[in-house]
């Protein structure tokens, strides 16, 4: 594994429709930028803020550039890093696009976190599929991060998303996502999975759910979650109704096994951390001491 490394002076990470927006509104901050090679991919790595160290990890579908909002506000408070996942913003394809891949991602970028010398371990924050890469990677881990956050994934569901009676509905939404994708192509925001690529991840990621509450027993760092009220929308028709109640059932599970995990509920769904990117902030932190109190 190598490491390039370049600093810039820069308000922001990236500019919605270039590779690199640099940008110097605030001269005083400097984003240093990093590039992993590991596995045959190349992971860019972005550090920036001050104060206690934090690693944001994205989720499927979800960049760097996506997080902007939410990793700007971070910074104020936190020394950040934030990363692209595999096929994701400015990180390189690959021949394969499955969990434990994501995870070796996560564990390269973690792994070479020595380099950018953080005085203590980091918060580890995970959005949706980086929430249960986030508790896998703890769970292995464990002295390599202070606490964890997730927010809208790691869910323990008791029931699987992808059965066979939705999935015609969902491969026809991925096939769209993968459309409209095509407008994002080389820039900071592209996805370059295919629909049938998003939708074995999927399924996996049920799996994954099914046996998580294992991984959440090998952690004994605090554990926040920041989850959504709707994760499938507030419809009261079609199959968002019982995902919601999947959703809120999962946590509730996990909270009867372990009741030392701070639960805070928004009230949006699974798009929470692009519409609700100060609420999340804010628990962040206060986690874990405020992030117990439920949000409506």
């Amino acid at each position: 594994m190598t490491t390039e490394t370049r600093a810039i002076g820069a308000a922001e990470l990236y500019d919605e429709h270039k590779n690199y927006g640099e940008r110097a509104e605030r001269g005083d901050r400097t984003i240093r930028h990093f590039r992993i090679h590991h596995d045959g991919v190349t992971i860019p790595v972005s550090r920036g803020g001050q104060g206690r160290p934090l690693v944001l990890c994205p989720g499927l579908s979800s960049t760097q550039a996506d997080l902007r909002e939410l990793t700007e506000l971070l910074r104020r408070d936190h020394d950040v890093v934030t990363f692209d996942l595999r096929g994701h913003g400015l990180a390189s394809a690959a021949n394969r696009y499955s969990f434990e891949d994501f995870l070796n991602d996560l564990v390269a970028v973690m792994a070479d976190l020595g380099h950018l010398g953080l005085p203590t371990a980091p918060v580890l924050v995970g959005y949706s599929l980086g929430a249960d890469l986030a508790v896998h990677y703890a769970s292995e881990h464990p002295d390599t991060v202070a606490e964890l956050v997730l927010i809208d994934g790691a869910n323990p569901v008791p029931e699987p998303f992808i059965t066979e009676a939705v999935l015609p509905a969902f491969r026809a939404m991925w096939e769209d996502q993968a459309t409209q994708q095509e407008a994002e192509r080389g820039t900071a925001r592209q996805v370059l999975l295919s629909a049938q690529e998003i939708l074995d991840l999927n399924i996996e990621i049920d799996v994954i759910r099914s046996e998580i509450l294992d991984r959440y027993r090998k952690i004994d760092r605090p554990v926040s979650m920041i989850m959504s009220t709707s994760m499938a929308g507030d419809s009261s028709e079609g199959h968002a109704p019982r995902f919601n109640q999947n959703w809120r059932a999962g946590v509730e599970r996990l909270v009867r096994e372990h009741p030392y995990i701070a639960i805070s509920w928004l009230d949006a769904d699974h798009q929470l951390v692009f519409t609700q990117a100060p609420q999340i902030a804010q628990i962040i932190l206060d986690a874990p001491g405020s992030a117990g109190q439920a949000i409506s």
